[in-house]
Parts: structure tokens; sequence; C-alpha cells
């Protein structure tokens, strides 16, 4: 699924800096496992991670929301609308 497109997403810096910063949390949450630390510790580490991964999703909506979909109706392409409501489908699982 390789799609690019022809338009700028302003929150590209931000989205990968912040993917960045969870890959490196997730990291040193391997690393508490490995080292046996605390189970209760490790939970918490994970809610962390996960709520940084879930507002990085939440950027990327607002970002697609705001170019992609505004450019596609504006152009007639509803298909857009059926991809976007796909994908919310996945993410809030």
């Amino acid at each position: 699924m390789d799609k690019t497109h022809a338009h700028p997403h302003t929150e590209t810096k931000k989205v990968i800096d912040r993917l960045s910063r969870a890959i490196g949390h997730l990291e040193s949450v391997k690393k508490m496992v490995e080292e046996g630390r605390d189970c209760s510790e490790v939970l918490i580490q994970i809610a962390a991670v996960r709520a940084a991964v879930n507002n990085v999703g939440k950027m990327i909506l607002q970002d697609h929301i705001n170019h992609c979909v505004v450019e596609s109706i504006e152009t007639g392409d509803t298909k857009v609308l059926q991809d976007l409501s796909e994908a919310i489908d996945k993410f809030v699982k």
C-alpha cells in the first residue's frame, strides 16, 4: 500500500519526532522487561507508550482531514471518505 500525496502535510516533522520518541520509550520498556523490573512499572510505561502512539494517530487523522479529505471533496473524489471510514474503524479498535 504505497500511496503518496500531491499536497504537503503540515505536521510531518512533528509526527516523525513523536514517533521517534515513542520508539525510544518502547525500547526503554523492553529493557525494563529484560531487567525484570516490577510489572506495575512496566504496565504504566506501556500505557504511556500507547497514549503517545494514539496521540500521533490523532495528529495524522487531523492532518488527513484538513488536507486530504478537504482537497478530495473539493475535487469530487468521495472515495477518500470510504477510505477514511475504514482507517478510523481500524484506528479505534
